[in-house]
């Protein structure tokens, strides 16, 4: 069985843009493929170093939204990453592969280095080794299960050919080891926000989130930002700038075409079709937040499917490992793990 290597920073909840982004695939591919699924607490911390009870909070929360989504804990291992201290070995002999330059090159890092200069207002001095980083410990996440297919969101490929580039390299020197996981995208790689947004976002505040109450979805659909243009009622809008039509056809209404034609028409105003909306997200949400619910108010069972799917993951990285000390010379002693 070809293996899945996937996962998330715990930074807070799940939205919709992750499920249809890539956690709706993660719980199709499961079940025809070894799958092991990463909180990835040690990358969360680049960014949240010095908040480390916001990361640890944020592990359980999305273990929740995890098994809400449909993850089968029989199918697919959700693992910690900081519990896996092989991962963290591969990523220092990674570091020896690849430049700074390199590093800085990467469109997506690129991009979030140009946010944190807005942010903090410097020149690039609060610019961390570990955040610059990152990347290569994504890079051994991936090989230390020596994954096929890895899941993701477009913003992510940038990553995946490092990863790439790293492990040819490493080929190249020490012997045949690592495999050349390929992306597997979704049709929905990036979800748009409510307020129009390209990207929805837990930190532009545009989200709809796994677990929020119907009264949380309704509040915010009834803000989502429509076309500009249609002043009355019955005025005739163009769908394709609104982003309550954009929902409709995201949560697949068998009603859309309708949408769109009284749209254009102006036989449709924007409070009935938010309204519509709410109905239909609601009822997408709700068999999800029943299961979160469940495993809510059993704990101890979350807490044993996190035990065990970080075992299994660890017993895999633990053979890896000691593949990869042999191929490079360093495994001295048979004992020594």
């Amino acid at each position: 069985m070809q293996r899945i290597l996937t996962g998330d920073r715990p930074s807070g909840n799940l939205h919709i843009g992750h499920y249809f982004g890539s956690i709706k695939n993660r719980v199709k591919l499961q079940h025809d493929y070894e799958t092991f699924i990463e909180i990835a607490d040690v990358q969360a911390l680049t960014d949240n170093f010095d908040n480390p009870e916001k990361v640890r909070n944020s592990v359980y929360q999305l273990v929740l939204d995890y098994l809400a989504c449909g993850i089968d804990p029989k199918e697919s291992n959700i693992f910690i990453q900081s519990q896996i201290p092989e991962i963290a070995e591969l990523t220092i002999f990674f570091s020896n592969l690849i430049t700074v330059s390199r590093l800085g090159r990467n469109p997506t890092t690129k991009a979030e280095i140009k946010q944190k200069k807005e942010k903090f207002g410097d020149n690039g001095e609060s610019i961390t080794y570990g955040f610059l980083g990152y990347p290569v410990s994504q890079a051994a996440d991936i090989a230390i299960f020596n994954a096929d297919l890895v899941p993701v969101g477009d913003d992510q490929l940038p990553h995946i050919e490092q990863y790439r580039e790293i492990v040819r390299k490493f080929n190249s020197i020490y012997g045949e080891t690592f495999n050349e996981a390929e992306p597997y995208l979704s049709n929905n790689t990036r979800v748009k926000g409510l307020d129009g947004n390209n990207k929805m976002s837990k930190s532009l505040g545009n989200a709809i989130y796994i677990k929020d109450t119907p009264e949380e979805v309704s509040k915010k659909v009834m803000s989502a930002v429509t076309d500009p243009n249609k002043i009355k009622k019955d005025d005739p809008a163009n769908p394709d700038v609104c982003m309550v039509y954009y929902y409709h056809k995201l949560m697949e209404n068998p009603n859309v075409e309708n949408v769109c034609k009284e749209c254009k028409k102006g036989e449709r105003g924007c409070v009935q079709c938010k309204k519509e909306l709410i109905e239909k997200i609601n009822e997408f949400l709700k068999p999800m937040q029943d299961r979160r619910k469940y495993y809510e108010d059993n704990p101890e069972l979350v807490e044993k499917i996190m035990y065990e799917g970080t075992m299994n993951a660890r017993k895999q990285a633990k053979e890896t490992m000691k593949q990869v000390k042999e191929k490079m010379m360093i495994k001295y002693f048979e004992d020594v793990e």
